[in-house]
């Protein structure tokens, strides 16, 4: 996660675009739920229109304050459609469960979802960015790795969200069976999904001993 300490605020009204309709009631427009739905997340997913058609290209993720951050090449597609400007809309899902109803047209997920309308801008400051993205991989691994020269740096574009324009829906708990179903004779309940964290994998040529945050990866 982030070290990101920005106290968290309420989202403004949500817009046209964020407003929640089907099952409003699973609807989040508050930052503390935006920042942790984010934070736990490594990917994203990045939706964007060019003369070509509809594209969605998933990419690495970090936040930091009240912006979204990627990076990439400069001459990759994505980043060259997003320094122009091009409007985006980036999202993130997180399944933690299968919900299995009495009836096939009830069953569902327990999920923790987030959108993210808006452009994506540059960031000058590159090397902190990321930086910030080193610290979100594991913590303490940008006191570590080699940063990158200035080659590397000409060679990658750094760019960022605003979360001004946002939503989140999350669904949690048990099957919601129709009273005509709670009679049939079929399981019920809830299949958990955990992101698990493995033992590490030392390269064979590492004769580093494990740092601390390689220590607790798995505790």
């Amino acid at each position: 996660m982030t070290t990101t300490t920005t106290k968290p605020t309420a989202h403004a009204a949500p817009s046209d675009r964020t407003r929640i309709r089907r099952i409003a009631e699973n609807a989040h427009y508050d930052r503390a739920t935006l920042h942790a739905i984010l934070d736990a997340a490594y990917v994203c997913h990045v939706a964007f229109v060019d003369e070509k058609g509809t594209h969605c290209i998933p990419t690495a993720c970090w936040r930091e304050g009240e912006h979204l951050y990627i990076h990439g090449s400069n001459g990759g597609r994505l980043i060259k459609l997003l320094a122009k400007g091009t409007q985006a809309c980036v999202t993130v899902t997180h399944i933690d469960g299968l919900v299995l109803a009495r009836s096939a047209f009830n069953h569902s997920m327990n999920y923790r979802s987030a959108m993210v309308y808006g452009q994506f801008e540059k960031v000058e400051e590159k090397a902190a960015a990321l930086d910030t993205f080193m610290r979100h991989l594991a913590p303490g691994r940008e006191l570590e790795a080699r940063p990158g020269n200035s080659k590397e740096l000409a060679a990658t574009t750094v760019m960022r969200i605003s979360l001004d324009e946002a939503a989140c829906k999350v669904r949690s708990g048990g099957p919601k069976d129709d009273a005509e179903d709670m009679g049939v004779a079929a399981w019920a309940g809830v299949l958990p999904l955990v992101q698990q964290r493995g033992v590490p994998v030392a390269d064979p040529q590492c004769t580093v001993p494990a740092p601390a945050f390689v220590q607790r990866w798995a505790a």
